[in-house]
């Protein structure tokens, strides 16, 4: 089993270096600060709870899927946020969090939250998943996760908490939706927006999945009907954290909403991006499309999508053998010129081809036209690319980043993966030269993700990767690589002169 290979395959590891593929541009590259190891050994490696009877153990001392935020009243101050301690069937023992106060040089740990049973939460959550952190305009810090009982479509939960500033320490957790799992109602794919022109707003959304009227019509009609949803859910803070609204559909329709992440606009404009992967019973006037859907009153009502663009995928996989990775390529990330207004969603698609490249769009007038997508990767054709992350600087500047098999040799029994930087100063209309950011790293020895003990979904470092602005042209990049058997995170800090 190719399990056996990951744990004796050597992994390849080289010091941080950054270069261009290309001749020098007129403005300059990113200057890189050290790449600092942030998490350090896990506390819950000896917790009884979340094991399952496909799966007895966790990946201990393993951090994936990565998020990051940063306090735009007090730039040095930073929090990072991963799952720890990944089952191999979904979820995590519990979700981790740190702090930094000087800028990313270096990075404490935040006292856990009681999300799950092992963090000292609820025992009826022996897991926890999908970590997301950002901050308000005034700085008010948020926290969400995902409570569940396990990888089976049973029992889960959308939890949000903000940082006690008296403290220093986050407040506990308050549930704003908790579904069983009975006739396929389930919670999914969480994040959090703290809202960059509101003081004391934040926006939660996820996926939930159920059949009209939450499938309370029939036990046999529910299962057989072809109503079957992903509904964007919905709810706010314009306090800081301490209340939360009740959670609403931003659309009560059809459709199935994956992946859903809302931005703001200069002019406090939510957009809520989303991969829409098919309509009731799969019929789809606009096929599997990337859309947007707005609201110009802080979310109390909701655009319908417009579309994007359309959306193909292929399975990512490791070239020496074709072992799949999971990285949900689908999953876009979306980042808004707080100056121009203009709005950049990427995300990772085939194109009509066997591999998929991280491509973007952009648009200039609020979301309802697109330009692209455009492939943005520059590994070249035969290389995949993938775990994109954007985001846009107050002077304008767009950073990219995303990995990509290109150094990989085939036969090696490495799969050598690379992590890239690419920015650009003119609204993507060009791009300056990329750079290296991080590895190689062998990507066989992550955690691997499984739909069943002898059934691998893949090689799994996070469905996605952190990446936000500091102050001016400063950007701080927060991510997973591997060790042997499993993964630790890291960040780099990105200055530009």
């Amino acid at each position: 089993m190719h399990a056996t290979r990951r744990l004796t395959a050597a992994a390849a590891a080289v010091p941080l270096i950054l270069f261009s593929t290309a001749p020098t541009a007129s403005a300059a590259p990113f200057a890189a600060g050290p790449d600092i190891l942030v998490s350090g050994p896990s506390a819950l490696t000896a917790c009884p709870f979340g094991a399952s009877a496909d799966f007895a153990a966790a990946y201990d001392n393993t951090e994936v899927e990565p998020q990051v935020a940063v306090n735009p009243v007090n730039p040095d101050e930073m929090i990072g946020a991963t799952q720890q301690d990944r089952w191999p069937d979904g979820g995590a023992r519990g979700l981790s969090s740190w702090i930094t106060h000087d800028g990313g040089d270096s990075w404490a740990k935040l006292p856990d939250v009681p999300w799950s049973a092992c963090q000292g939460g609820p025992t009826r959550f022996g897991r926890v998943t999908d970590p997301w952190v950002s901050y308000d305009k005034a700085g008010n810090a948020y926290f969400i996760g995902q409570p569940i009982d396990s990888a089976a479509l049973g029992l889960s939960a959308i939890s949000v908490t903000s940082l006690d500033r008296t403290t220093g320490t986050w407040r506990p957790p308050t549930i704003i939706q908790e579904d069983t799992g009975d006739r396929f109602v389930f919670n999914d794919k969480v994040s959090i927006t703290g809202d960059p022109t509101r003081a004391g707003y934040a926006y939660a959304t996820w996926i939930r999945g159920s059949y009209p009227n939450d499938g309370r019509q029939h036990p046999i009609a529910d299962l057989h009907s072809f109503a079957y949803r992903g509904k964007p859910m919905f709810s706010r803070t314009t306090d800081g954290g301490l209340t939360w609204s009740t959670p609403v559909p931003m659309r009560d329709s059809n459709a199935y909403f994956q992946g859903n992440q809302i931005a703001v606009g200069p002019d406090g404009t939510l957009y809520n991006v989303a991969a829409n992967l098919f309509t009731g019973a799969g019929l789809n006037d606009n096929g599997v499309y990337m859309g947007v859907m707005t609201s110009r009153d802080a979310g109390l009502h909701w655009s319908a999508p417009a579309k994007i663009a359309p959306i193909g995928f292929a399975q990512l996989f490791v070239p020496d053998d074709n072992f799949p990775i999971r990285a949900e390529d689908y999953l876009p990330d979306i980042a808004v010129d707080m100056t121009s207004g203009a709005i950049y969603v990427v995300w990772a698609d085939s194109l009509g081809t066997a591999l998929n490249k991280v491509v973007l769009a952009k648009s200039t007038d609020g979301g309802r036209h697109w330009s692209g997508p455009t492939v943005v990767a520059t590994g070249g054709p035969g290389v995949q690319s993938y775990n994109h992350a954007i985001d846009v600087s107050d002077t304008g500047m767009v950073t990219l980043t995303y990995w990509d098999d290109r150094n990989n040799v085939l036969g090696d029994g490495i799969a050598t993966t690379d992590m890239w930087v690419r920015h650009s100063h003119n609204g993507t209309a060009s791009w300056e030269p990329e750079q290296h950011l991080h590895g190689p790293f062998d990507h066989y020895t992550a955690p691997i993700s499984y739909f069943a003990p002898d059934d691998p979904r893949g090689l799994f470092l996070g469905d996605y990767m952190g990446l936000e602005t500091i102050s001016g042209n400063s950007t701080i990049a927060f991510f997973t690589s591997t060790i042997a058997d499993g993964a630790d995170v890291h960040a780099v800090r990105l200055n530009h002169s």
